[in-house]
């Protein structure tokens, strides 16, 4: 599957779980929730990697690898992220993590010594404009008190801690680690991260025996975490941190649209203008040519091609 291909997937599937995610929140704790969808996602995947034949035994210094990956990807950026969301306003937490466009520009640079583009550099700053104007009316809304500023350090806190997580899945495709198998035993090590943290709060393992929440949980589980995640880090090895990070700017405009078409959110003035800052500002990132590019195993698409798509906290 192409780049373009690959930048759609991840986009609109990750853009369409913030709906699927509000039918995971009431009942069953947010952590108990993440176990239950990483869990299964990891199962798939290894039930996935067995049928096809794909190795899964690995050395320590690759587990190592894959317990990183699980702690920072799928176990504690989601865990403040979704106690980020109790302080502050999911405006508040998409401008938040839209902020990791540029933690992946520097750590990129950091860690790997990839510079940004011009493209890159000004794509971002066209992105980061639309996010806040489209935001704007419920910011204006909000008084910033200590629980709002102890709420945005917890999301920005997050987007950091996932955008270290993009690091360890490049360095790990650096290192020639198959993403299928990668994810797979990354999922397991973060549910197994996250149910520990479950179990010192004193959350029950109750289940929401609902339409709504076994759904959303099917879909966050095989789209938002096996296809989405499978394409993005595949994408995030061929066009750099940098430019595959833009996708998250890219979610809440689809979030948005999603709300227009199923929610009867009101088409403005702001919603438009917004929106044309993203949309510009994602053209310029993704024409600007990438200046390294990370070698990727040939089983890295192997969770693409495992769920075909008719040819997308």
């Amino acid at each position: 599957m192409n780049n373009s291909a690959l930048y759609a997937l991840t986009v609109l599937i990750w853009g369409s779980t913030w709906l699927a995610i509000e039918f995971q929140l009431g009942v069953v704790a947010p952590e108990v929730s993440l176990v239950y969808r990483y869990g299964a996602a990891s199962l798939l995947l290894f039930a996935w990697s067995r049928f096809r034949g794909l190795r899964l035994q690995f050395d320590l210094r690759q587990h190592a690898w894959f317990l990183l990956l699980g702690a920072l990807l799928f176990g504690i950026n989601y865990i403040i992220a979704y106690r980020a969301q109790i302080y502050i306003t999911s405006a508040l937490t998409a401008i938040a993590f839209s902020t990791m466009v540029w933690m992946n520009i520097v750590n990129a640079r950091l860690f790997f010594g990839v510079r940004a583009g011009r493209g890159v550099l000004f794509g971002g700053l066209l992105g980061a404009i639309g996010i806040f104007y489209l935001f704007a009316p419920q910011i204006g809304d909000l008084s910033f008190t200590d629980a709002t500023f102890f709420g945005l350090f917890l999301a920005v806190l997050s987007a950091l801690v996932a955008s270290f997580g993009n690091m360890a899945s490049q360095a790990a495709q650096k290192a020639n680690l198959p993403i299928v198998q990668t994810n797979a035993w990354g999922m397991l090590y973060g549910a197994a991260i996250t149910a520990g943290i479950a179990i010192l709060n004193g959350h029950a393992f109750t289940f929401e025996w609902t339409l709504a929440y076994a759904g959303s949980l099917a879909y966050l589980t095989i789209f938002g975490s096996i296809i989405a995640f499978g394409a993005y880090l595949t994408l995030l090895g061929r066009i750099g941190a940098g430019r595959a990070g833009y996708a998250m700017v890219m979610f809440p405009v689809v979030a948005l649209v999603l709300s227009v078409l199923f929610e009867g959110l009101e088409i403005t003035a702001t919603l438009v203008i917004g929106s044309l800052f993203v949309l510009v500002g994602n053209w310029f990132v993704l024409k600007t040519r990438h200046t390294e590019k990370v070698p990727v195993s040939e089983s890295s698409v192997d969770t693409v091609r495992a769920f075909p798509v008719a040819e997308p906290r």
